[in-house]
């Protein structure tokens, strides 16, 4: 198993646990990094990955409520919601991760730790995203402070 992959698991578990239990983040991802360990880039990304998603957690709620408009955000499954913060973090706010690649990693995450569904809800959703046009270059930051 690649390391990025294996380093997205790790920030899955951790985003995961932080969505139910309101945990500390910095606590989880140690405790998951020294369960799962990883080489240094993979610790990297996942940590990268769990930073980023938290910080940007609002916008990209806004994004997977505009393209999943029939489900509340509350009432998508915590992993499924997870996965796709995940994946629009990767291909719309970082970018550096080519758009299939995040889209495949998804998709095979939301089998894994998903319901039967996860995988066509998660792909359908990320899918609406790219009909869009939405990706990195078209990504709003806020002016910062």
């Amino acid at each position: 198993m690649k390391v990025r992959h294996r380093a997205r698991i790790v920030a899955l578990q951790a985003l995961f646990e932080i969505d139910i239990a309101h945990h500390d983040p910095d606590t989880i991802l140690q405790q998951r990094l020294a369960y799962k360990p990883l080489p240094e880039a993979g610790r990297d990304f996942a940590r990268a990955l769990v930073q980023g998603i938290l910080e940007h957690q609002a916008e990209l709620d806004a994004l997977i409520q505009d393209n999943a408009p029939e489900w509340p955000l509350d009432q998508v499954a915590v992993i499924d919601r997870n996965i796709l913060r995940m994946a629009i973090f990767e291909f719309v706010v970082e970018g550096n991760t080519p758009l299939k690649v995040a889209i495949n990693e998804a998709v095979e995450l939301a089998k894994l730790f998903g319901s039967d569904s996860s995988g066509r809800f998660v792909n359908g959703v990320l899918g609406a995203i790219v009909s869009k046009g939405v990706g990195s270059s078209h990504w709003e930051r806020a002016p910062t402070e």
